[in-house]
């Protein structure tokens, strides 16, 4: 067997610096019934991601942003999908 240098992953560059640990959960708060919930991060989804999560008791759609701080900390606010 040949031992080739692996390409670097692209996707790494993405990754916060740090200690390695990054936020991978935070609690939120419903901008719709007022209910906190916990929601799951994604580290390796980049410094800066926006996706759509529903509300775990009323439902409703919610805009989630999330961006990671070069130590590895999350900043996560959620906002109405309508509004």
């Amino acid at each position: 067997m040949i031992d080739t240098p692996s390409e670097p992953d692209p996707a790494e560059d993405d990754l916060p610096d740090g200690d390695g640990t990054a936020d991978s959960e935070a609690l939120v708060v419903c901008p719709h019934c007022g209910a906190a919930s916990e929601v799951g991060l994604d580290p390796g989804g980049g410094a800066q991601q926006q996706y759509v999560e529903d509300c775990q008791v009323c439902c409703r759609p919610w805009r989630v942003t999330v961006r990671y701080s070069a130590a590895g900390g999350a900043d996560v606010s959620v906002e109405p999908l309508d509004g």
